[in-house]
């Protein structure tokens, strides 16, 4: 879908509050906005397919986005749920290499895009937004090597356990947690499938580890989760 221009005003408040703008000087926000193209998708829409050009990364304005890669037999691995203020694919904006995997919005998504020249242009006259790109390397690389881990380490119930217990930090080890993805997308998450998902759920259920009712899960042992995580 073509990217088109966004309200200038709008894009600075949005901007300044992203992980990888906040902080930058009103000045160098104002550059940035300049560089910024709109780009709405409906659910189920590409935003972007393996193997193409990597002209620039992306942000999202709001929506979600899973960035995924497809085995040869078909077999969907979701690397991650991008959301509001996250930003995608900004390796192959640097080193101009193809999008290493496929990206789809998983409801209505605005994104915005940063063509690649302009923004290495902008990198190299502005320090600090360097510095943010850094950190947010960082923390992808820290995530990702996460999901190794969890898909090599781990079983399923041992990846499912990872999965909930971090959801439920992300709400303040709060015990009840509600799942935004569909059985289908969780268990391709967890590099699984759905049958395998759901068995594992009912096993967990039975050994009272969790409860379970329609999208909601109760933690009821977080300890046997902790086990199963280790």
């Amino acid at each position: 879908m073509c990217p088109s221009s966004q309200p200038f005003t709008e894009l600075l408040t949005f901007l300044s509050v992203t992980q990888i703008f906040e902080g930058l000087p009103s000045e160098q926000l104002a550059a940035i906005a300049q560089l910024a193209r709109r780009a709405s998708y409906t659910k189920g829409e590409i935003v972007f397919h393996q193997g193409d050009e990597g002209e620039g990364f992306y942000l999202v304005r709001s929506g979600r986005v899973k960035v995924f890669k497809l085995s040869k037999n078909g077999k969907e691995q979701i690397l991650h749920i991008f959301g509001e203020g996250d930003h995608i694919a900004e390796v192959p904006a640097f080193d101009g290499k193809p999008f290493p995997a496929s990206a789809e919005a998983l409801e209505p998504t605005e994104v915005l895009f940063f063509p690649r020249q302009f923004f290495l242009t902008l990198l190299e006259q502005n320090p600090a937004l360097a510095i943010n790109m850094l950190k947010s390397f960082a923390r992808h690389m820290r995530r990702f090597s996460q999901l190794v881990d969890n898909l090599s380490l781990r079983e399923v119930p041992g990846r499912l356990a990872t999965y909930l217990l971090q959801l439920s930090a992300q709400s303040g080890d709060a015990d009840i947690v509600t799942l935004d993805l569909n059985k289908g997308q969780l268990a391709a998450m967890l590099g699984t499938i759905p049958e395998t998902l759901s068995r594992v759920l009912y096993k967990l259920s039975r050994e009272g580890a969790i409860a379970v009712e329609g999208n909601t899960i109760q933690i009821l042992n977080r300890e046997r989760l902790q086990q199963l995580s280790s």
